[in-house]
């Protein structure tokens, strides 16, 4: 994927990320929550050859006691879904754009080339291409996404056509994983969080361009 630099002059986040030398055992007991003993150390690792911790991470532990739980939640989301990977992050690159969160939408573009999602069909979401050949199901999530965004419900012609292939615990888990990235977004955009120095631009833009 062709792809830019992020761009240095963004401005000041509202919030900046909390810094390790500042981590007490709240912030220890949040990882401890949400990640393997072997990611807590990697984070928590102050030494020169430190991994960096994500920047949504460290800025969301000032609140180290919400935090530790919302992250075990959204695992469960990212990384144990019923839905599928692929689905997830189709809705998710939808929720990204809709909601104009720069953040959301480079870290879920990077992330998505892991499950086959293509240059193709990233622009075809950011831009609402609705000639772009979409399976049945695929047009339905998606227009799903934009109808909880729009008006908070899945209407039921939609809804009928994801439950062709969703039982009742993945329709729920649907849900949840749009609202769960709103909120994220929501958060992300209320807080200025700046993109990451490694993170960089996909080839369609920033929502927000």
């Amino acid at each position: 994927m062709n792809m830019e630099s992020a761009p240095a002059n963004a401005p000041a986040p509202r919030i900046a990320p909390l810094p390790r030398a500042e981590w007490g055992d709240d912030v220890r007991a949040a990882l401890n929550d949400a990640f393997a003993p072997t990611i807590v150390e990697r984070f928590l690792d102050t030494s020169p050859e430190a991994i960096p911790v994500p920047t949504a991470i460290s800025t969301m532990m000032h609140h180290p006691t919400l935090t530790g739980p919302w992250l075990t939640f959204n695992n469960q989301l990212l990384w144990s879904s019923t839905i599928g990977d692929r689905l997830r992050e189709l809705v998710v690159l939808r929720v990204a754009w809709r909601t104009r969160s720069d953040y959301e939408w480079v870290q879920h573009v990077q992330l998505s080339a892991r499950y086959g999602i293509t240059d193709v069909e990233i622009e075809a979401i950011a831009h609402n291409d609705t000639t772009h050949p979409w399976t049945p199901f695929e047009r339905a999530a998606l227009d799903a996404a934009d109808e909880l965004l729009d008006d908070y419900v899945i209407d039921d012609v939609t809804w009928a056509a994801l439950a062709i292939e969703l039982d009742d615990k993945q329709l729920m888990e649907f849900v949840f994983s749009i609202g769960a990235y709103t909120a994220l977004a929501m958060l992300f955009k209320s807080i200025a969080l700046p993109l990451e120095p490694a993170m960089t631009i996909p080839a369609c833009g920033l929502p927000n361009a």
